[in-house]
């Protein structure tokens, strides 16, 4: 490229350059032509002479061609005047030639393509379209014309650029999906919401709607709007339209300048009416008011509108961002199978329906949304119908929220409201945008007025003269039989009757059926209708108000002639963004936990209340081999904390478990939690609220004990965090929630028990292992814990005469035995003890589970508890706490729940009887 340029620079020198220049020297001087930037000059002629500038000052002095020294680079030279040794050059530092250049480019890009103007809100192509349709009669009353004989006329005459931009453009205005309030009727396949393209413009027609012709077209003609030359000064063209409604806010607009953007959303044109009324009758009136008439966008495509918060940001800075969310409905498909489906009615604005659909099948497909078996697009021209068919069991709710969530059903719309006003680009305000066009407004009646008062009065002026002609009429028709010549009779008619030049033309040119008496009254009405007309003319220009109630009036008419109701929705909604906690109510629910990690949610009227004894209610299908381990209470919102028996700690919302029925075998954790290979879930604890003042109590079965704040705890990543260092084969089996004043109860497998105060146990990190809680015989393990609320042992040690009351220690075999022992029978000693005998079993009997009961009492006294439990082969059953009886610490127990063909007991749960269930037993 440099040698290139400096073979056409040689050649020009070799050919154009006095020859006193081309000497040893400029061969020398040739070497840097290569390093020139630009070269500019002025009129050049054969006897220029050049000369190479160095970049620098401006005021330093140029060398000529005698001068010795370096050629410089990065400067312009411009050639001033005629020629000669004697020139001037002018030197132009580059940034700033660069710099003027680009902001010329971008300042036509603005004002010239991209841009709305803000008085009739439309950019140069679509006025030089609708202008162009109007001057070929193709009103909304007219047939149709091929929108390629429109394209060909915008071309040729205004708008020197490609047809495709042309076409598009159009195409846009005629598309009820793009436009609030379309500005061109189409006729044939003008595209889809599906971004599907339309068809060729030589198969497609069109014409104006009537909303155009009333709004932008019917004062044109009236010299409300300046014209100005087309581009090849061959026609002329408006540089505005005469619109009666802001239609920058009625249909919005966006577009993409240089350095600059615009982003306006569409309005209600009732609702832009209304505004408009109040800023006439109230120019000081506030946003707060002006938003009570125009509360918000009014998207096309319909949709809810999250929170004003964006709408009031943007309405008063002119920037902000719209929160809009489509607009579904839950259907139920089979009222037998209880099948439910999410039908998607309305879409945010500017989204792809079939991107949408196809963006909704991906993720379906990536198992990022579940819940959904089918979906599919009936959409028909009648309306739109996106149908998602929701698998059974799967909550509609949380489908939606995931919806609105991962794809484009909920999307913002950035206001950045930028239009053109007095030929420069400002950021506006919807006050500033309706005052800019009301000064508009106001100026175009002006002008239409003092237009209508102009012919008035020049129509008023020849029906005096032809009024006068005819009341002479016998004198008139004398002169003009005496005169030779047509110049002679006209000057005699403005000799004798004191007529002007106008109206004599006009009494010469009245024909003869026009002298009859009925057309000389038909004059005097007209005249005296001119009159009336000229005082009206004169008495609107004469006050602003009368402009301003004008253009209400004309406003009105248009609001009253085109009726649109509000398509969008809006709510009162802070934030569009919505969790799923959001939409799920926080009900109490049961967590039932399999050995294999099966897991599932079901609601706590599950199973009903039985008596003791009986065989129970199956808790559903298990896998083969599996058996139930753990069975919680809880509710749908809170943090459920996993504990695995390698000492990991997992953390997730309870309803993230799918609810299902009794009779289903559940969900395997692992698609809940990023479990590792081998690794069971042993304690799981329900966390509604992280508290300072709660901590974790954690025993081993090696009989470890560790208390570690919650708070540790409230910030679990996906891959879980350590809660405790265990030895080598020791596992984690049993964490609860206490404070310092509680108290906490112990047993062994072989049914040794410790009570001891949570207050002597030292609170620790998680990254550790803790201190020994019981000292355990050869082959005897931790078997369970409880914690004992320190207000009920207070009491109990006040009444200490009853000892037999509650509350009790609740004894559960694994062989389904169990009992009652009052906790009074217990006393307090220290961690690292043996312990006392709680109950005594069988050789092969062991204990499962111990609970502190007596906390939730009935009128007689009696404990208002209930427990459930498990066996290994996932039969359940539910029993009254009161029905097991109270013994000694050394009594064997009753039998809770019959074996003979069910195992042993697994697990057990404590829960309260919020309500009370009819009975069912179950032989």
């Amino acid at each position: 490229m440099a040698s290139s340029s400096g073979l056409r620079i040689s050649y020009l020198l070799r050919h154009q350059l006095a020859p006193p220049l081309v000497s040893n020297r400029f061969t020398r001087t040739c070497l840097g032509l290569s390093e020139l930037r630009f070269l500019s000059t002025k009129n050049s002629t054969a006897s220029r002479s050049l000369r190479l500038a160095k970049s620098g000052r401006r005021d330093e002095p140029v060398k000529d061609e005698g001068d010795d020294g370096q050629d410089g680079n990065g400067s312009v030279a411009v050639k001033k005047d005629g020629g000669g040794s004697d020139g001037r050059i002018v030197h132009t530092a580059l940034h700033k030639e660069a710099t003027d250049a680009y902001m010329a480019y971008a300042m036509s890009v603005l004002l010239g393509r991209a841009l709305p103007d803000v008085r009739d809100g439309l950019k140069p192509v679509h006025r030089r379209i609708l202008f162009a349709m109007h001057e070929l009669g193709l009103s909304s009353r007219k047939p149709f014309k091929k929108c390629a004989r429109v394209v060909g006329e915008v071309l040729g005459k205004f708008h020197p650029h490609g047809d495709n931009a042309v076409y598009d453009s159009l195409v846009r205005m005629a598309q009820d999906f793009s436009l609030r309030s379309p500005l061109i009727q189409g006729h044939g396949n003008f595209g889809s919401i599906d971004a599907d393209p339309p068809a060729a413009m030589r198969y497609t027609e069109c014409r104006l709607e009537a909303l155009s012709e009333a709004m932008l077209l019917s004062d044109l003609e009236m010299n409300t709007v300046d014209f100005v030359p087309n581009f090849d000064n061959s026609q002329k063209e408006p540089s505005l339209l005469p619109a009666r409604l802001p239609t920058l806010l009625l249909n919005g607009s966006s577009g993409i300048a240089v350095g600059m953007a615009t982003n306006i959303p569409p309005h209600n044109l009732g609702e832009v009416v209304d505004a408009l009324c109040v800023l006439i009758h109230n120019p000081e009136a506030t946003l707060q008011e002006l938003l009570e008439y125009m509360p918000g966008p009014d998207f096309p495509t319909g949709g809810l509108i999250m929170g004003n918060n964006g709408i009031l940001e943007a309405y008063r800075t002119g920037r902000g961002r719209i929160t809009v969310r489509g607009k579904t409905e839950v259907e139920l498909l089979d009222s037998k199978t209880k099948r439910t489906a999410v039908i998607i009615k309305e879409i945010p604005y500017q989204t792809n329906k079939s991107a949408l659909v196809e963006r909704i099948a991906e993720l379906v497909e990536n198992k990022t949304l579940d819940g959904i078996s089918d979906i599919r697009d009936e959409s028909d021209r009648t309306g739109m119908r996106i149908v998602i068919e929701l698998k059974r069991g799967a909550d509609p709710s949380i489908v939606q929220n995931n919806l609105y969530r991962l794809t484009s059903l909920q999307s913002s719309f950035s206001c950045n409201m930028v239009g053109i006003i007095n030929g420069q680009p400002k950021l506006m305000g919807l006050k500033e945008l309706l005052q800019a066009f009301l000064d508009f407004r106001c100026s175009v009646v002006e002008r239409r007025a003092r237009f209508k008062l102009l012919h008035a009065q020049e129509r008023r002026h020849i029906v005096e003269g032809i009024v006068i002609g005819l009341d002479n009429l016998d004198g008139v028709i004398r002169l003009i039989r005496e005169a030779s010549s047509h110049s002679i009779a006209s000057a005699s008619l403005r000799t004798q009757f004191n007529l002007s030049e106008k109206q004599a033309e006009a009494v010469l040119d009245i024909n003869l059926r026009r002298l009859t008496h009925l057309e000389r009254k038909k004059f005097i009405d007209e005249s005296k209708s001119l009159m009336e007309n000229i005082s009206k003319l004169e008495e609107l220009l004469s006050s602003r108000n009368n402009i301003l109630q004008l253009i209400e009036q004309e406003a009105t008419e248009l609001k009253d002639k085109f009726p649109n109701p509000r398509r969008s929705v809006l709510e009162d909604t802070d934030s569009g963004q919505v969790e799923d906690i959001d939409v799920i109510p926080n009900e109490e629910m049961l967590l039932a936990f399999s050995e294999k990690g099966y897991v599932k949610r079901m609601k706590p009227n599950t199973f009903n209340l039985q008596h003791r004894g009986t065989i129970g209610k199956s808790v559903g299908k298990l896998r083969v081999n599996d058996a139930m381990s753990d069975f919680i209470v809880c509710r749908a919102h809170d943090h459920v904390l996993y504990f695995s028996d390698k000492g990991i700690v997992y953390s997730a919302r309870a309803y993230k478990i799918p609810e299902c029925g009794r009779t289903a075998a559940g969900t395997p954790l692992v698609q809940v939690l990023s479990l590792s290979d081998g690794e069971r879930i042993t304690s799981i604890i329900p966390v509604s609220e992280f508290e300072g003042d709660q901590f974790l109590l954690m025993l081993t079965a090696y009989g470890y004990i560790k208390k570690v704040s919650l708070n540790f705890f409230s910030s679990i990543r996906s891959t879980g965090i350590i809660a405790i260092q265990l030895v080598s084969g020791d596992e984690l089996k049993w964490v609860r929630r206490c404070t310092n004043d509680n108290l906490v109860a112990m047993a062994s497998q072989n049914g040794m028990v410790i009570l001891s105060s949570c207050d002597t146990i030292r609170a620790l990190g998680r990254n550790t292992r803790g201190s020994v809680a019981m000292k355990l015989k050869t082959g005897d393990k931790m078997a369970s814990m409880d914690i004992i609320p320190a207000a009920v042992w207070n009491d109990l040690e006040r009444n200490s005469s009853k000892s037999s009351n509650g509350p009790w220690l609740l004894f559960v075999s694994e062989s389904g035995v169990g009992k009652r022992v009052p906790l009074k029978s217990f006393r307090l000693s220290p961690l690292r003890r043996v312990g006392l005998i709680g109950c005594k079993f069988s050789s092969q009997d062991r204990l499962a589970a111990v609970f502190v009961v007596g906390f939730s009492l009935a009128e007689d006294g009696e404990s208002d508890e209930q427990v459930v439990l498990v066996s290994q082969s996932g039969t359940v059953n539910r029993i009254k706490v009161r029905d097991v009886s109270i013994q000694s610490r050394f009594a064997r127990g009753v039998i809770l729940m019959r074996l003979d063909h069910a195992g042993k007991i697994q697990s057990a749960s404590l829960i309260s009887a919020a309500e009370t269930e009819p009975e069912e037993e179950e032989a």
